[in-house]
């Protein structure tokens, strides 16, 4: 029961790298279900409330780390002047917050070596 959610064996995560779309929050509750073994509600459950987590902690301006993930950052953008693309116009950009999302080295490099890259 202890099973990893990764393995050799195709998975609906393996949609992405056949070219096909994105990994969605279906998709892991479904691998939840079959690879962990919670019922279906409990595998949706789940998901939604890793992702719940994640949102209310980013808007309450913390940061979230996942080991050998990665990290969202809560970043702060100062206003700035800006230009309308069609007319040419200046236009003033007001101060935001947007997140960013750094990987850790350990996914960067399964990454690059999932491309064929390392060498």
């Amino acid at each position: 029961m202890n099973q990893p959610l990764h393995s050799d064996e195709s998975t609906p995560a393996d949609a992405q790298s056949a070219g096909g779309e994105a990994l969605t929050k279906a998709q892991l509750a479904e691998l939840l279900y079959e690879q962990i073994g919670f019922n279906k509600r409990e595998s949706k459950d789940i998901v939604d409330a890793f992702f719940d987590v994640i949102s209310s902690r980013l808007i309450q301006g913390e940061d979230v780390k996942l080991s050998g993930f990665g990290n969202f950052q809560i970043r702060t953008k100062a206003p700035r002047p800006g230009r309308n693309p069609r007319t040419g116009e200046p236009v003033a950009i007001e101060a935001r917050r947007v997140v960013t999302f750094h990987a850790s080295p350990k996914l960067k490099d399964a990454v690059d070596a999932g491309a064929g890259g390392g060498a």
